[in-house]
């Protein structure tokens, strides 16, 4: 009995401690949230039509220019963002009514990742999100997926998997732009390495993504 007593409290203390490891993700995660929400809210007041990258950590640690054919190109990353994140309420609070040139939407790789969301599930979210985005009037952009490279971090197993769903998904967005009314950009083929990590990009990867952003971005310019 004594056995199976401490056998039980040594299984309650380890959910306990997994939840509580859970619990803290989750606070920091909001409270990051936040606090990209009010920069983002700062650097939006003083701004007119801007260009907006709206995505995940790839996003937000990425090096923008700060404009394109006279519009600033504002960094709207969140890190550990996914379709299932309500960014669009998320970004639509800041605006608060005000005007975008483009919006550019690169997300894909933490429902691929963390969730592992079916293709299925990821088409009605990023398809509702477009929907909720297309109420700003402005113009919309999809980006493509990038790969991800099997790392110490990230093994083969797990790139394997998480790379046929992200195949997956880069077949159905450009449908999903046509029919969001939004432009798809492609990302051109990335050379071996481009990340740091297996998911995150080096800089010969962020080459070539920031093109495919400014090109995508530059539906706002015929605009002009």
């Amino acid at each position: 009995m004594t056995r199976i007593l401490v056998g039980f409290a040594i299984v309650l203390i380890g959910a306990v401690a997994a939840g509580g490891s859970i619990a803290k993700k989750q606070a920091f995660f909001e409270s990051h949230r936040r606090s990209r929400q009010v920069i983002l809210h700062y650097t939006l007041s003083r701004v007119d039509n801007p260009i907006i990258v709206l995505g995940d950590s790839i996003v937000e640690a990425s090096a923008l220019p700060r404009e394109l054919c006279g519009h600033a190109v504002v960094n709207a990353g969140l890190d550990g963002a996914s379709t299932t994140s309500d960014l669009g309420n998320w970004l639509m609070d800041v605006l608060d009514g005000r005007p975008a040139a483009a919006i550019v939407m690169a997300l894909g790789l933490n429902d691929a990742l963390g969730a592992a969301r079916d293709l299925p599930e990821f088409k009605a979210n990023y398809s509702a999100l477009l929907v909720q985005l297309s109420e700003t009037k402005a113009r919309i952009v999809v980006l493509a997926v990038p790969p991800l490279e099997v790392s110490p971090r990230l093994t083969a197993e797990a790139q394997t998997r998480a790379m046929r769903l992200i195949e997956s998904y880069n077949s159905a967005l450009p449908e999903l732009a046509l029919r969001g009314g939004a432009t798809f950009a492609a990302l051109p083929a990335m050379p071996a390495p481009h990340t740091i990590d297996g998911v995150h990009l080096n800089a010969a990867g962020y080459q070539l993504w920031n093109q495919a952003i400014l090109q995508g971005a530059s539906v706002a310019c015929r605009a002009s």
